[in-house]
């Protein structure tokens, strides 16, 4: 396998229409925004992408459209995410029948085990698919942090490919990529971050997975060629005008969790003309009224114009 995953490689978030099945046009106008503002890569089926939320006839519409739409034209990066080992497999083997580059898969998050069950979970995974292998490492959801020893053992043995980094631990990224360096840099090191992508490269990532990349991608491009580059000083900027739209997760009131952030990113596509809707998978509920409008007063702040008004927005997933 050649296919490097290095760069911006953002989790595609998953359009539904109004009756929350995929809106197959608004997903191919997303992924072709995305490649044309020069990513490296796409994941799909991650948490923006509403893994947790599909069902496997859902996973494999998702993939079968996203390697159509994708076309060859950069790697592309599923998540095969489950409850146990099992379900994983399962899953990674239709992502490498249907054409994924790369598999991602966090620990198992129902019946807790310890270190050694997470450990055999991944070398399980390895042993029964033939595809680079990213741990995901989102402790918020799954109940358990990554230790970094393990995953540069596992790396080391070619168990691993990489590492997306969704922990917000920034001083355990740090001393990942430290002890990765160390190790001869066995591992892919993704930040899954959108506010400190910056600290992330200074410390050595090797790319970065920002879920704001669906509502504005160049900017992550441009901050990563800098990198590239060395232009420090733009990388900066950069991210500190990204760190400014990120706003649009936190100016909403009444909601929270997925519907606040998944929820901000589909409402600011749904008002750049991305999206035909921002209707969200059940139960949770789409944002609608005065926070569709708070969501618009940030991208107007931040040089972004909506082209659809926020009632037009609000009455899309009716």
């Amino acid at each position: 396998m050649t296919t490097t995953f290095r760069g911006v490689i953002p989790p595609v978030v998953t359009p539904l229409t109004a009756e929350r099945e995929l809106d197959r046009a608004s997903f191919k106008r997303s992924i072709d925004r995305l490649i044309d503002a020069g990513v490296n890569g796409l994941f799909f089926l991650g948490s923006s992408g509403e893994v947790a939320f599909s069902t496997d006839r859902r996973r494999r519409e998702i993939i079968e459209a996203a390697i159509e739409f994708v076309a060859g034209r950069v790697p592309v990066l599923v998540g095969c995410i489950d409850t146990e080992t099992n379900r994983v497999i399962e899953h990674a083997k239709v992502a490498k029948e249907l054409g994924a580059d790369a598999i991602v898969a966090t620990a198992p998050f129902y019946a807790l085990g310890g270190l050694p069950e997470i450990e055999n979970h991944f070398r399980l995974i390895h042993q029964a698919v033939d595809l680079p292998l990213f741990a995901y490492d989102i402790p918020v959801c799954v109940h358990v942090k990554l230790p970094g020893d393990l995953l540069v053992r596992l790396g080391l043995e070619g168990v691993l490919t990489g590492v997306k980094d969704s922990s917000n631990d920034d001083v355990a990224f740090r001393f990942l990529v430290d002890d990765n360096n160390k190790a001869g840099h066995p591992l892919t090191l993704l930040t899954g971050q959108e506010v400190v992508v910056d600290g992330a490269y200074m410390a050595g990532a090797d790319g970065s997975v920002p879920g704001l990349g669906n509502v504005e991608c160049t900017g992550y491009v441009r901050m990563w060629q800098a990198c590239e580059a060395g232009d420090w000083a733009t990388v900066r900027a950069e991210q500190d005008k990204l760190a400014a739209l990120m706003r649009i997760v936190t100016v909403t009131s009444g909601v929270s969790g997925f519907g606040a952030g998944v929820g901000a990113f589909k409402t600011a596509m749904a008002l750049l003309g991305v999206f035909d809707t921002n209707q969200m998978p059940n139960p949770v509920q789409a944002l609608q009224g005065e926070n569709v409008a708070a969501v618009a007063a940030v991208l107007r702040e931040c040089g972004l114009e909506p082209v659809r008004t926020p009632e037009d927005v609000t009455n899309s997933t009716h």
